[in-house]
């Protein structure tokens, strides 16, 4: 009995946390979410929702969201899982991991992709939004992106909320947060995009919720700036 009610409440979670106008259109993205960003920032529900190592298709698998507490950084890129932790304002740790929790995220499988050279004329996360946007809008929605190359510079952050704190507003829930100049680097970005998924997965001002690592996965957290070099490649799931 216990059982078949979990069964039936993840269920609700998943249906609800993620839902678009068009189920169909949802379940063939293959893209799903647990909790919702603003439930976190604006009701201080911090807890893990998820335990990653619970996933059951690690193949192709691709996802990013908080650590439990907004205490890191997650995320998932080729089935592998990367939890990143401030240690200091100018250094972090980043670690392998599927032992870890996560208030809010979302995740999908992909393996097969349609590679691209991004027009050299896309250098900001802005003007990516926009081309994708323009580029998918026949596409079903929610779905994940991923770009590889040199970056000029980026900006990232690791949330670091005080142990203990309460939240009930977006300026409470990025208390300690620390963010991280990265120039001149190889990266891997791995990035969802949704038009109906505000407060949801990404913020209320932007369409594509994104983190990036290193490709020698020392530095890893959220995106928020980003100059990109010619020669970024960009896939899209076929």
């Amino acid at each position: 009995m216990k059982l078949n009610l979990l069964i039936v409440f993840f269920s609700i979670v998943f249906i609800f946390s993620c839902n678009t106008k068009n189920k169909t259109d949802f379940q063939k993205t293959n893209v799903q979410c647990v909790g919702a960003m603003k439930d976190v920032m604006w009701k201080g529900k911090l807890k893990g929702s998820i335990l990653l190592d619970t996933l059951p298709n690690k193949n192709g698998l691709y996802g990013l969201g908080p650590v439990e507490y907004l205490r890191g950084e997650l995320l998932i890129i080729k089935g592998k899982s990367y939890k990143s932790t401030v240690l200091t304002d100018s250094t972090m740790q980043v670690e392998e991991t599927f032992n870890a929790k996560a208030p809010f995220f979302v995740f999908g499988n992909v393996t097969n992709w349609e590679e691209e050279l991004l027009p050299e004329k896309i250098s900001t996360i802005r003007q990516l939004e926009s081309y994708i946007n323009d580029k998918t809008k026949n596409t079903s929605i929610p779905f994940v992106f991923k770009l590889k190359g040199d970056i000029q510079e980026a900006k990232i952050h690791i949330q670091n909320l005080p142990k203990g704190s309460k939240i009930s507003s977006p300026t409470e829930a990025h208390q300690g947060q620390i963010n991280y100049s990265i120039k001149n680097e190889v990266v891997d970005i791995v990035g969802f995009f949704s038009t109906e998924h505000k407060g949801i997965f990404t913020h209320h001002d932007t369409n594509i919720h994104m983190h990036l690592i290193t490709t020698n996965r020392q530095k890893m957290g959220h995106l928020d700036k980003v100059i990109f070099k010619k020669g970024m490649r960009l896939y899209l799931p076929k």
